[in-house]
């Protein structure tokens, strides 16, 4: 089996971000930039691709370096990731040794800061916790991808209408298919510290399109999970604006869905 690396990137140099990245796997890089055209050249006998675009959009991006992608294992990535060194051994390690995972997510370390998780086992990934992984920490067989139907919301992430989810929305409908995921406590990269090109604080609109996200994922279940998730992250999350409104707000962007 082998492990292509699907990355989203903005305005990249590819051959600096390949180096930067520490890519040592096949790749495809979609480059959101000015332009239009097809780039393809050898990195330490890997094949790498690049696709240039100029719409924007991370689930855009996602779906268009899916579309043309022929590995085994599928990774995606942005482009503030740095693989470790064997990465491509561990994540097939990792399925070997679990081998009724349709998907695998990884541990990527990140700042405190915009930590959401850190898997310490092996264990099953089911739809209540499946909000707090990123897209970066995903590898997937691409043949039960493509099975699935499932392709990433346009709807949702960096340079989308709503900022961020679509990742979350991806893995609820892979899972709602009937397909497995497991959380694996292996590490194979790291996120380079930076401004988010998404992220801009926790303000009004973040929770209203946190409420559109939830209304997505849960449901019947929307507003209850929206209290959960703001009693749970107030320390960090409600010191500008109250847990009471924040609340208020993400009522709004659920009941926004509904009408």
């Amino acid at each position: 089996m082998t492990v292509q690396v699907l990355a989203s990137v903005v305005d990249k140099e590819p051959q600096t971000l390949v180096e930067e990245m520490h890519i040592e796997t096949d790749a495809i890089i979609v480059n959101q930039c000015d332009r239009y055209g097809v780039e393809c050249f050898d990195y330490h006998n890997r094949n790498i691709r690049i696709f240039y675009m100029a719409e924007r959009g991370v689930g855009l991006s996602r779906n268009t370096a899916l579309m043309r992608a022929d590995g085994d294992i599928c990774l995606f990535s942005d482009q503030d990731i740095i693989y470790e060194e064997g990465y491509e051994e561990k994540i097939l390690q990792a399925f070997e040794e679990c081998p009724l995972a349709d998907m695998i997510v990884f541990n990527i370390e990140v700042g405190e800061e915009r930590r959401t998780y850190h898997n310490t086992e092996k264990k099953r990934v089911h739809w209540y916790n499946c909000g707090r992984y990123g897209a970066v920490s995903f590898a997937v067989k691409r043949e039960k991808l493509l099975e699935s139907g499932v392709t990433f919301s346009l709807l949702f992430g960096g340079g989308a209408k709503y900022s961020a989810g679509e990742d979350s929305l991806f893995l609820k409908q892979f899972m709602d298919k009937g397909y497995r995921v497991f959380a694996s406590p292996v590490t194979i990269g790291r996120e380079m510290e930076g401004d988010s090109t998404w992220f801009s604080g926790y303000h009004e609109k973040f929770f209203y399109d946190r409420g559109v996200l939830y209304h997505f994922l849960y449901g019947r279940l929307a507003k209850l999970w929206a209290l959960r998730f703001l009693l749970v992250h107030k320390e960090k999350m409600c010191r500008e604006i109250s847990v009471r409104e924040a609340y208020r707000i993400m009522q709004e962007g659920i009941a926004s869905q509904k009408r």
